[in-house]
């Protein structure tokens, strides 16, 4: 199954996709509803209404809009580590991002008009389902609601200035998300999955999530002992080698660039890097 969140008229509501048109909910996102019925993937369908929209006619948001929380993974693909001449810890890279830097999949992203070294970073991103507080590694797949595709649009020369992520990654509406959830037993659970990012129509990332250092369910496991994972909250998994930052020369998003983001099995975003207005 695949869920969506649609632009509509008076704001935006969740919907589910039926392959010719997607059949709207009463719900304002994708969070909302995991939110009511305690994760219950299986019961999402059924809270559909008569009233639908064609796919021509959609306009898709991020799917989830309104998360407590947004985990993300650095670090954790063994061949962006080495492009990045780090080194690993042997425990998880985290950050967090917050929901005001996430974006539509098909959004114009807006140069920062600060930053000099924008970036890409193709990435699967999980949806929590049910609750999870402390879960054993085995049970953890349990609290998965499905995936998503993330783009961790970064900002290099924020990102370096401290030891500290956050600062460069945490511009506001520059993280495209969707275009769909899909559920957990259409992607296998994201076992063997490609990631790809085109610029420009030319391919810059070509990874598999089978390279991830870190799994998803040991992933959930370790970030449910830190803090609880509330339904429609996202981890992202970290991203393959390919982003600008590891080019030599370095090569960074600029406006007029189209940026292409593909996870197997889910979709593709594609967004337009703009100038800033005056």
């Amino acid at each position: 199954m695949r869920f969506a969140t649609l632009r509509v008229e008076n704001g935006t509501r969740m919907a589910v996709d039926y392959e010719t048109h997607y059949r709207l909910t009463p719900f304002s996102d994708l969070v909302a509803a995991l939110r009511s019925f305690g994760g219950d993937v299986a019961s999402l369908a059924d809270i559909a209404t008569e009233e639908s929209v064609a796919k021509e006619d959609a306009t898709l948001a991020q799917p989830v809009i309104t998360p407590d929380k947004i985990i993300c993974l650095g670090l954790n693909f063994s061949d962006h580590v080495a492009e990045m001449a780090r080194t690993g810890t042997g425990f998880p890279t985290l950050f967090a991002k917050f929901p005001s830097t996430l974006t539509g999949p098909y959004d114009d992203i807006v140069h920062t008009g600060v930053s000099e070294a924008m970036d890409w970073e193709v990435e699967l991103a999980v949806v929590i389902g049910k609750p999870a507080r402390s879960v054993a590694e085995s049970s953890a797949l349990d609290h998965v609601a499905g995936y998503t595709i993330l783009n961790d649009v970064s900002m290099r020369d924020y990102q370096n200035r401290t030891s500290q992520f956050l600062q460069g990654k945490i511009f506001e509406a520059t993280t495209p998300v969707g275009p769909h959830m899909v559920t957990r037993d259409e992607v296998d659970d994201g076992r063997d999955l490609s990631l790809t990012m085109e610029l420009d129509g030319e391919l810059m990332q070509n990874g598999k999530t089978t390279q991830m250092i870190f799994g998803i369910a040991e992933t959930i496991s370790y970030i449910s002992r830190i803090t609880t994972l509330l339904p429609g909250d996202l981890v992202s998994m970290g991203t393959p080698s390919g982003v600008g930052a590891g080019r030599k020369p370095p090569i960074f998003l600029k406006p007029g660039m189209v940026i292409k983001t593909s996870v197997e099995g889910i979709g593709s975003l594609e967004n337009r890097i703009v100038a800033p207005t005056a």
